[in-house]
């Protein structure tokens, strides 16, 4: 028999994407891997990407992990990388540990992986030293997603703000915008490049793309979450069409 994993994903109110890229990578899967999943989410209230709004959101955070354990999920996603950034170095393992334990005191336990995690371990995954950055947020904040991505031990070498303040208008912004900005950067001596440090910025139609015009692994928050969560189900980490981290390599 085919089993079917729940996936919950705890999101900002005007997120619009993470319930559109996780889906779609879970899917392709599905074209090559018996697993089936099915896709549940829990929103915390956020519309500008500004640090107090962001603190506010996370206060949510624990709220959603307990609508979503009703559900008995077999894994959930935090899919917010900046408010986890934003509340301090490290933060990631504190948040996980404390939802995590949100569904054990309801009768569901479940593992919580969060997209701000899954980027800096999908780093290490790969091996890389030395990254390039894309970031939709303002220079402060991507400044502080840099900062703490460094402080986990990785060097981003070059990086890019777009500075889109609105989290709607974040999510929509045209992916195929993203080869050009990285085309501007110097990527010559980086080991990676996360192509979109956010889960509200859309990335996957030129993962691959990217990957073919650098010679370079790309990432995205979204596909390291995927790839967390596929970890934590004890389940194969491969996915067509969705860069190097999740070819199968690793």
């Amino acid at each position: 028999m085919t089993r079917s994993f729940r996936i919950g994903q705890i999101v900002p109110s005007s997120n619009t994407t993470m319930e559109t890229e996780i889906p779609a990578l879970l899917t392709a899967r599905q074209t090559i891997l018996p697993e089936r999943f099915t896709f549940h989410s829990s929103r915390m209230r956020m519309k500008t990407v500004r640090k107090e709004e962001l603190a506010a959101m996370d206060a949510q955070s624990d709220r959603c992990a307990l609508e979503l354990s009703d559900a008995r999920m077999d894994v959930m996603g935090y899919a917010c990388l900046v408010a986890i950034m934003s509340m301090g170095h490290g933060y990631h393992r504190t948040s996980s540990e404390r939802l995590h334990q949100v569904t054990v005191s309801n009768g569901g336990p479940c593992p919580v992986v969060t997209s701000a995690g899954a980027l800096c371990d999908a780093l290490g995954v790969i091996g890389a030293k030395r990254v390039a950055l894309v970031a939709p947020y303002m220079k402060p904040l991507t400044e502080m997603v840099v900062d703490y991505i460094q402080n986990e031990g990785y060097e981003v070498a070059i990086w890019r703000a777009l500075e889109i303040p609105d989290n709607l208008e974040v999510g929509r912004h045209d992916p195929a915008k993203l080869p050009g900005i990285v085309s501007e950067m110097n990527v010559g001596d980086v080991d990676a490049i996360i192509l979109s440090a956010c889960v509200q910025m859309p990335s996957l139609p030129s993962v691959g793309l990217v990957e073919a015009m650098t010679g370079k692994p790309v990432i995205t928050a979204a596909i390291s979450t995927t790839y967390a969560m596929l970890k934590e189900l004890g389940l194969e980490r491969r996915v067509p069409g969705a860069g190097a981290l999740l070819s199968g390599a690793y």
